[in-house]
Parts: C-alpha cells; structure tokens; sequence
C-alpha cells in the first residue's frame, strides 16, 4: 500500500521491527514511486521525490528519481524548486552524464527575479558543477558577484571559488569583483572573499600583486574588528566574530610573505591583536596563534617576531594540551629563525619532558635539541639524561643518537665528552647505534691522557651491569686493548684508588661470556680482548694458561665465526715472542667526520679528577697527562708474519714516511658508516695475510710502497629505476677487509618540477645473502636535491649481487607502486677487495 506522504512513509519505517521488514516495505514503496512518475501529476511528483529522498537518505537505491528532480526544478513554484535542487545535490554528481540538462535550468533561475531562487541555483552549483559547467556559467557567476544584493554576493562569491578550483585558467575573470567585495562591511561577504582571494593567490601567485593593494583595506577591516565593542550578532566569547579575524590574518599572510612594503603596513595592526586579545579564552588562543603564524611568515620587525615568540611561550604554560601541542610544532620551525627568543623559554621547554602526553614529550625533545649550543650543552644534556633515564623505550634510540652528536659537536673538553657517553652507556646501552659507539672508541684512542680514567669508569660500570649491550662492548674493548693500563695504574675513578688484578679482568670476562646478554657480537669482543690481554707483559703466567685453556673450550663452538677466531688465537699465543708484536696496542683509528661534521681531537682534556663534577658543573681545568703504556714492538710486523706462515725472515727496511692523509669523498664519508674504511686514492703500503683481529685491521707491512701500484678505480653509479620523474642509482663499494662485503649507496633524484613525497624504498636479495639496510636521509625529494641510503650486502665470494626493490612514493597527488628486479653490477664484484 503506498502511502500519501512523507510523514506516514517515515512512521510506517520506523514500525518495521526487523531490517527484513524495512527491506520489503522499502521496496514496495519504490514500486509504487515509479508507477506514479508515469503519471505526470505535479503534486504527486513533488510529494513522491521528498518520500525518495528519504529513502536515499536511508542507503536504498534512489537514482530513478533523478529526472523528476530535474522537473521539478523546470516548476514555476518556490517549492518545487527548492525540493528538485535538493535532490539534485543529493542523487547527483559532477561525473553523472545528466549533469548537462541542469546547466540551462541553473542559468534560468541565476537570473530569476526571487532571490531565493537565484541562492537555490547558486548553493546547487556550489556543489555539485563541473569543469564544463564551471566555464558555461562563469559569465552568470562573475555578474552576480556584483549584485546589489547581499545574499546574492556572498553564494556568488562561493561559486566563484568553485569555479577557480575546477577550472584555474578563469581566476583572472574574478579578480577586480573579489576586490570589490572586500569593501562589502557585511561579515559573510567578507568571510567569503577572504577566502575566494586566498584561493586565487595560493593558485595563481601572478595575481598576488593585484591584491597587495588592498592589504590597507584589510588592516581597517581587522582594527574595526579588534576595537570594536560588544556586537551580539557576531559575539563569540566576548570576541567579535573570531572567523573573520582568522580569515583576514591568513590572508594577510599570503600577501605579506616576502614583500617588506605589504609588510610594513601589517605591523602595528598585528602588535594590536597580539596585545589586545584575550588569552583565556580558545576563541582567543586560535586568534593569536595565527597572529603568530603571520608574524613569522611575513617580512615582519624583529621585536614583533620577538613577541610572537613569547606568544608561544606563553602557550606552553596553558593547560589544554593542544595549545601546547602547537605551540611546541610552531617552535620547532622558527627555532632556526631567532634561537636567542626561543631560549628564552628553554626551562618552560623542558617541563614539557615530563608531561603525560606522549606527543607533547616528542616535540618537546626535537626542540630541545635544537636549543642546544656551546653555551648551554651542560645545562641541556643534564635535563636530557635525566630524562632518558626514564624515557619510553621508543625514544631512547633517537635520544642517544642525538645527545651524542651534541656532546660531539659542543663538548667544552675531551673529559665532559667521554662522561657523557658513559652515562649514555649506562642508561640505555641497548639503544646506541653502532656508528655512534664507533666514534666513541676513536675519541678514547685519540685521547691517551683519559685512557686510563676511561678504562676504569667502564671497569667499574661493567662489574655493575652486563645487560647493556654496548656498555658490555665498549667496556670489554677497552680493557682487551688498555688492559695494562689498569693493571699497572689502578682504578682510579673511585676517591680510594684500589688495585686491579688481571685474574678479575679475567673472571669479569668470563662472566660476560657465560652471561645470558651475551649475543654472537659480544662472545667475538670478548674472545679478542682476551686474547689481547694474553699477549701483554703485564698479564701473569697462570692468567695466560687460564685464557688458553678458554680458548681451547671454545675451538669446538657451534658458531662458526666463534670456532675460527678460538682456534686461530689458540695457534697464535703459541708462537712465543711473536704474539707480542702481533697483539699490540692498535693504533689510533683515522679520524673522520661523524653525521654531524665534527672532528673533536682539537678540544681542550678537561681534568681527570674522580668526580662527575665535571659532568654537571663548569670543570673546564686541564692536569697533566696520564703516562700510557706502550709495548715494545719485538720485530716489525713483516718478519712476524713470514714467522707465522713458515717463511724466513725478511731483510728489515726502515718504515717509510707517514704519507699525508688523501682528501676524502662524501661517498667514502657515508659508507664509512657500515664501519668499513673508505678506500683511499693514494698507493698504499702491500698488506701480507694474517690473522684476522675484531679490533685490528690486517696488519700492513712496513716495506716501501712500489712506486707501480694501481689506484682504486673510481666509483660508478649504475641506474636501478628511472619512472614517473624518479630516478635511483645504485654506487657499490667493496669492502677492503674481505671480499663478499659490498656497501652501496642508494640516490634518490627528481627528473621533473614535481617534489616526490613518502618515498619507502624496500630490498630484498637470495636467500644466499644478507642485507642491512640504514634509513633513508629524507622520504621527500625535491626537485635538485639528492637523497640518499646506505645498504651492506653480505654475499658468498664470487656470487653476483642481485637486488628485488620494491618502491611506492607519491608525485604530483598520485600514489604509486613499483617493483624492479636489478642485477646491474658488474660480475666478479664479490671477488674482489678495494
């Protein structure tokens, strides 16, 4: 049975007790509508598509209903029309081919002498016009935006900005009428053409210089706005009308960025917002947090840039988190622009560390760092150990790397340098990366005077704790190459030096060996520091067995690299004097830059008294150097090699001149972050085979270099994927310590003018190689710029390396996935060693 109206349809819906009933009544409901459509009865009509409505509304089909929309809107009264465009706007959209026959009725009724009819045809072309209906209406829509009337205006002025959406090429047509529309003193109309002007000028930056005339007209808009007393028609908290001031001060920011005239004139009336709004309110916060934004973003003076900075200070100390929230994200990109009126608010900063927000407490990290400077890194990096100590496990790797980089970079001496690793150490030694722990044990062998304080913290710091896996690396390495240090010295870090004993060094090894945190990397460390003690004079006889003895035990392990080394060490502390020369002290590895630049060997010691004073306080004195230990080299390392492999001893030559170290490349900078030396363009003294040392690299000979030998080729880039504008190359480098190791460094560039963005680069190679894979420097890049990602791919000797990259990014709005199989590098490639 169909029912009369739309009140009895929704009645007899709502009775339905099951969703099967409303599915059947729906249906027959819908029957009955397209019988009656045959019809031609104009007030059934009208009745019938407000009953489809409804059911649209409901998620049941509806499209049947569409030309009688139209028909209705063809209907010379109000009402008629009024359902017919609400149901264009409901069942129609701008892809649907019925689209065209709308086109004549909209322009009929722009022109329609009611208007109320005129705002019905503008409000459905609002919604739902297309690129072609954009251009036939443009005309109508560009003269109803200077109509008499009010009403008319404003929906003309929202039609325009769809019309500047969908068809770019037309803003010119409605440039002189948006301006005229900011002399409107209504708030809707200037509502609108703030926001149809700052359309335009985001889309089409030639007509900025069109509209910076007016910026006077805003400034009068927005001082009438700010002084003007209680309106109740627009009051909102005691605020007037605080959607027109956020229009009019983004405006005002696209129109002052980078011109100092448009600028100037902006300044007072900002200094009077910024002044005179009330904070307590959100309605306010969201006025001066955009008075901020402009003040940064324009060409502004540097007190008011000053004061918006205070501004967002202020916001720190409010107690709704979002406010703080923005404030800190507004910080982070203008830290760069005025550090001293940020630093101002470095205490407010740092509370925000222990707030219970997770979000808060990350963007309040990445501005402490930075704030951090030579002048208050002390400061800072106390703030950012106490709070590591009790960090989320997801910060602490980022934490270390960062607090890292700055003691490297504004370290005030050596001393306070390596007093804050170790705390680093101690606090969250799981969660160092291993190009950081690196560029520790470079500055401990570069800096002989703290070598035996050095040793002794981490002597003392591994007895307390063996869970801290690069705690347990950097300590088992020191005492395995320092070890007569402590012995002969004492520990020296406690206020009662006490003697060390090598049989405790030994029994601390021991028990890091045995210990349930031992991985397969530390069992290696420990191993080699071991046998480096043996090879000391300082370690006695029996403590030498006892390593023997260990070593024996561990000829048979499982794991293969843990045999080779137990078995070759074993052979090695057989060979009597030999050892000696074999398991000196390394030395000092070459110093080079780190991921921030910075080479710290020219900083001043600092004291090496046994208090953390120097840690918290300003100790910036310099003692006298601690004599190191040096081992006297029995023979020069050739003859000890010829020893070893059976062959007779070599004449001795003198040591050569130490060559002047070779300019390095950015490619050799950034590979050398997998730990491998870059290669290096000058001939090179031979290097006779040996055993191979976890600490040492093979050791070189001391004969002449040959004035023949051949130089390192230079590194080529061979192209792996090159689609839609993106293009990566891949650059291999072999390792020099073994063969099957090669490093490659990915580039990313941009062929076109299109910025690609949310690039996740991802490889996979034969289930007979490994893969490690280091973050990618950026996932956008731009158009000019490089980015890069450094890979290590671990293959058998003679294998080809072949790479499945997989790539999705996102260029120009489009979303793309990509997959390439890549077998480009040469063969033999495995074979061979820089």
């Amino acid at each position: 049975m169909p029912y009369h109206n739309l009140k009895a349809l929704i009645k007899a819906i709502r009775a339905c007790k099951t969703l099967a009933d409303e599915r059947a009544l729906i249906q027959k409901e819908s029957a009955a509508i397209r019988t009656s459509f045959k019809e031609e009865d104009s007030y059934a009509r009208h009745n019938n598509v407000a009953k489809l409505l409804y059911i649209h509304m409901l998620g049941y089909p509806a499209h049947f209903g569409q030309i009688e929309c139209l028909k209705l809107v063809a209907s010379p009264r109000f009402s008629d029309k009024r359902l017919g465009y609400l149901g264009i706007m409901l069942l129609l959209d701008e892809n649907q081919e019925v689209l065209t026959l709308v086109t004549n009725s909209l322009k009929n009724d722009m022109n329609h002498s009611n208007m109320y009819a005129v705002g019905l045809a503008l409000c459905t072309f609002a919604n739902i016009s297309s690129e072609e209906m954009s251009r036939d209406l443009a005309n109508e829509i560009e003269k109803l935006l200077g109509s008499s009337n009010t009403y008319i205006r404003k929906k003309a002025a929202l039609c325009a900005l769809r019309v500047v959406k969908k068809v770019p090429d037309l803003i010119d047509h409605f440039v002189g009428k948006a301006k005229n529309l900011l002399t409107d003193r209504n708030h809707g109309n200037l509502l609108a053409a703030t926001t149809l002007i700052g359309d335009m000028v985001q889309m089409d930056p030639n007509c900025l210089s069109d509209f910076r005339n007016a910026v006077p007209l805003l400034v009068r808009h927005l001082k009438t706005l700010v002084t003007t007393g209680y309106s109740p028609e627009h009051d909102v908290s005691g605020i007037t009308d605080p959607f027109l001031q956020v229009k009019i001060l983004r405006l005002m920011r696209l129109l002052g960025k980078g011109d100092q005239q448009a600028s100037e004139t902006m300044n007072d009336i900002l200094a009077q917002v910024a002044t005179n709004t009330d904070s307590t309110k959100n309605v306010g916060n969201s006025i001066l947090y955009e008075t901020v934004l402009t003040v940064l973003e324009i060409e502004a003076d540097s007190g008011l840039r000053v004061m918006a900075i205070n501004i967002l200070g202020k916001f720190l100390s409010n107690r709704d988190n979002n406010i703080r929230y923005v404030a800190l994200n507004t910080l982070n990109k203008v830290v760069s622009m005025d550090t001293n009126a940020v630093q101002r608010h470095r205490n407010t900063i740092l509370d925000c560390l222990r707030d219970g927000d997770i979000s808060i407490r990350r963007r309040a990290l990445e501005l402490s760092y930075a704030l951090i400077n030579e002048q208050n890194v002390r400061v800072l990096i106390r703030e950012l150990l106490a709070f590591l100590e009790m960090a989320d496990n997801e910060f602490k790797l980022g934490m270390t790397t960062q607090i890292s980089l700055a003691a490297e970079r504004f370290a005030p001496n050596k001393r306070w340098h390596i007093d804050t690793f170790l705390r680093v150490l101690k606090l969250a030694g799981n969660y160092v990366r291993e190009e950081i722990l690196s560029s520790f044990i470079r500055l401990v062998a570069h800096t002989p005077e703290l070598q035996a304080y050095t040793a002794s913290k981490l002597y003392v710091a591994l007895q307390a704790d063996i869970s801290q896996e690069s705690l347990t690396l950097a300590a088992v390495w020191i005492i395995g190459e320092y070890s007569e240090i402590l012995l002969e010295g004492g520990i020296i870090d406690e206020e009662q030096p006490r003697q060390a004993s090598d049989s405790d060094m030994v029994d601390l090894l021991v028990s890091v060996l045995d210990s349930p945190y031992a991985n397969y990397l530390i069992r290696q460390f420990v191993l080699t520091a071991l046998t480096k003690m043996s090879g000391r004079p300082t370690t006695s006889v029996v403590q030498q067995q006892r390593i023997s003895t260990l070593l024996d035990s561990y000829s048979t392990s499982l794991e293969l690299e843990i045999q080779q080394r137990a078995v070759e060490f074993e052979n090695l502390l057989q060979l009597g004097e030999i050892k000696f020369g074999v398991l000196e002290r390394m030395p000092p590895p070459e110093l080079k830059a780190t991921v921030m630049g910075i080479v710290v060997e020219n900083k001043p010691v600092g004291s090496t008294a046994s208090t953390e004073a120097d840690l918290l306080g300003d100790d910036n004195s310099v003692t006298s150097p601690v004599p190191s230990v040096q081992t006297p080299v029995v023979q020069n390392s050739q003859d000890l090699l010829a020893s070893i492999f059976g062959a007779g001893p070599s004449t001795p030559s003198p040591a050569p001149a130490t060559p002047a170290a070779p300019q390095k490349s950015a490619v050799s900078d950034i590979v050398g972050l997998f730990g491998s030396p870059p290669a290096s363009s000058s001939p090179s003294p031979t290097t006779a085979p040996g055993p191979a040392s976890l600490f040492t690299p093979a050791l070189q000979s001391q004969t002449p270099p040959q004035p023949s030998a051949p130089s390192v080729p230079r590194l080529q880039a061979y192209p792996a994927y090159d689609k839609n504008e993106l293009r990566i190359t891949l650059t291999p480098q072999v390792s020099p310590q073994r063969a099957g190791i090669v490093n490659i460094l990915a580039r990313f560039q941009v062929a076109g003018s299109n910025p690609v963005t949310s690039i996740n680069f991802q490889a996979a190679v034969p289930k007979t190689q490994q893969l490690q894979m280091l973050p990618m420097s950026n996932t956008n890049v731009n158009p000019g710029a490089t980015e890069t990602q450094q890979m290590r791919v671990i293959a058998p000797a003679g294998s080809n390396v072949r790479l499945r990259l997989r790539i999705s990014y996102t260029i120009d709005g489009r979303s793309v996935q990509d997959q390439v199989d890549f077998s480009g590098f040469p063969s033999g490639l495995t074979n061979v060693t820089a």
